[in-house]
């Protein structure tokens, strides 16, 4: 088995190196999370810092508290430096994407996984719970969450996570479904194996190839949903920085300062569309029917 998992992910890594376009995408990401790690000793100045006689700056324009010398990018509403901003806010981006997502492959994992192995009324309520959640907008759904809970980072995790589990709990009880009735699982249950390591340690180890490819694409839809509910003031409370609570501040002063905007909208474009690629590389890769 062991053998098995790491000739999974070397032949995964093979193929994925064979595309350019996939490779673009994981080096920004991974120059993404470095700048996410590293904000702090990059960032040309504190991101809360303030300079009110330099409000609304354009880029190249001179600074006296950047290391420097000038606003990079510009500087925002109350004169802070929205590049020192846009790296800060980078974190909450990555964290909001990497816990929701979690969130959301716990959940649909257990749920689907449960829902496909016992059948019967378990798969009847699992499945009738799953068809709620699609009766509702996420971003609606999300909305009335954080209402309920009050806007902070951690109520963001639990509205973004709480929203996304059922179509991956469909998922996985597909795959249940199919590997349940497999030879290797048969042999397994013969030999006196238990649900739960019937589940967790024949069936769903075989169902991961999905798996990681929803959790791919699902990390832009959470870092999209955050920036909505950021923008709705929903989300992450200032001054911490956020790139949608940056467009949110930003929406009073498009038509005269243009750049306050335009910034964290590319970074959120930026980070979306290199997540998207890199979903969509690993779908063609682990999908039998679509590999060349």
């Amino acid at each position: 088995m062991k053998e098995r998992a790491e000739h999974f992910w070397w032949d995964l890594a093979r193929r994925l190196l064979r595309r350019p376009v996939a490779v673009v995408s994981l080096f920004f990401i991974a120059a993404l999370v470095l700048v996410a790690i590293f904000a702090s000793f990059l960032a040309p100045a504190n991101p809360n810092q303030q300079e009110l006689l330099s409000r609304l700056a354009p880029p190249g324009s001179p600074s006296d508290f950047t290391r420097t010398g000038t606003f990079i990018l510009g500087s925002d509403q109350v004169g802070r430096d929205i590049l020192s901003r846009i790296l800060y806010g980078s974190r909450i981006s990555l964290a909001v994407g990497l816990v929701a997502v979690s969130i959301e492959l716990f959940l649909g994992t257990l749920m689907g996984a449960l829902a496909g192995y016992f059948g019967g009324w378990v798969d009847t309520a699992i499945m009738r719970l799953a068809d709620i959640m699609f009766a509702f907008p996420s971003l609606l759904f999300a909305i009335a969450v954080m209402y309920a809970l009050g806007p902070s980072l951690f109520n963001v995790f639990v509205a973004l996570g709480v929203t996304g589990w059922a179509g991956l709990a469909r998922l996985v009880r597909g795959e249940v479904l199919r590997l349940k009735t497999q030879e290797f699982v048969e042999a397994a249950k013969a030999a006196g194996s238990t649900h739960g390591r019937l589940i967790l340690k024949h069936i769903l180890p075989n169902a991961v190839a999905p798996l990681i490819v929803a959790a791919t694409l699902g990390i832009p839809g959470a870092i999209m949903g955050e920036a909505a509910l950021s923008f709705l003031g929903l989300g992450v409370q200032p001054p911490t920085p956020s790139w949608g609570s940056m467009i949110y501040e930003a929406r009073s002063y498009i038509r005269v300062a243009p750049w306050f905007s335009i910034w964290p909208g590319l970074a959120i474009m930026a980070t979306v569309f290199a997540f998207n690629l890199l979903g969509d590389a690993l779908r063609d890769i682990l999908d039998p029917r679509l590999r060349q």
